[in-house]
């Protein structure tokens, strides 16, 4: 089981896998085990829960990615791309209780079935049920259909990502309006930077010295409404909002992350 979706981070997968090994270690001589791989993934599983179940307890909420080390968002970014995984799905894993996000988890991602769930997570059937369903829901919420409407043209927001992530700025400047504007909040910039650039040669040339953080953009619906979020190695930096207009950008809007905004997949 990839403990980096059960888990918080590189690190926490690496500690949990080390305790499930030396779990299975002294269960070795103790009891006879049937199903060497059910059974370890079972006790990782645990060790997740438990893990996150502690942190519940502290009061500890989901680190933003400005409150990581940048070595141990290196690592994580650099596990997120090799192994494939959805970015969007691990920022709103963190989002739910740790009974949700262990159900949703083991059942949607890995077919484990229920009963099975029921034990790693100490209960019944149709409890382990009622958590994975719950985890559905909070992962997939529908956007107000008023909200829906006012979706921007996606396939030129795509465009703009896609020449930003290769520093294309030719590209760039064909799809942003000649009085096109970047906002954006100072805690997202390096000391000193002008929060507000106006024009698209401008916006373009520096948007070329962020591609990394374009290259850790997702789509999400963020408070109901359609948003891009930065989220290197999974963890929530900024939401980014682009404005389309005649068919050109002509506002792009950056603002940091809050503990209060409601992130749910695209619509």
């Amino acid at each position: 089981m990839p403990v980096r979706r059960g888990g918080g981070s590189i690190h926490d997968a690496q500690d949990a896998v080390q305790t499930a090994w030396l779990r299975a270690a002294a269960a070795r001589g103790s009891q006879q085990i049937e199903n060497p791989a059910g059974w370890l993934t079972t006790v990782t599983a645990r060790v997740c829960l438990d893990e996150l179940r502690s942190r519940r307890r502290r009061g500890e909420a989901p680190l933003l990615a400005d409150a990581i080390p940048a070595e141990q968002l290196s690592a994580d970014e650099a596990v997120l791309r090799a192994e494939n995984v959805s970015r969007a799905l691990l920022v709103l894993l963190e989002r739910l209780t740790p009974p949700q996000r262990v159900a949703y988890v083991l059942h949607d991602l890995f077919a484990v079935p229920f009963d099975r769930i029921a034990q790693v997570l100490d209960g019944t059937v149709p409890g382990a049920k009622k958590h994975a369903s719950r985890a559905r829901r909070r992962l997939h919420s529908p956007a107000p259909v008023a909200e829906r409407r006012q979706t921007p043209d996606r396939e030129i927001v795509e465009a703009f990502l896609a020449a930003a992530r290769t520093g294309d700025t030719r590209a760039m400047i064909r799809l942003l309006a000649p009085d096109s504007v970047r906002d954006a909040d100072a805690a997202l910039l390096p000391p000193g930077a002008r929060t507000v650039v106006t024009g698209a040669t401008a916006i373009a040339t520096e948007t070329v010295r962020f591609a990394d953080r374009i290259r850790a953009t997702c789509p999400l619906t963020v408070n109901g409404g359609p948003a891009y979020l930065i989220a290197p190695g999974g963890h929530p930096l900024a939401v980014l909002h682009v404005a389309i207009e005649g068919g050109q950008v002509t506002r792009i809007t950056l603002r940091p992350v809050r503990p209060a905004d409601v992130l749910t997949m695209p619509v």
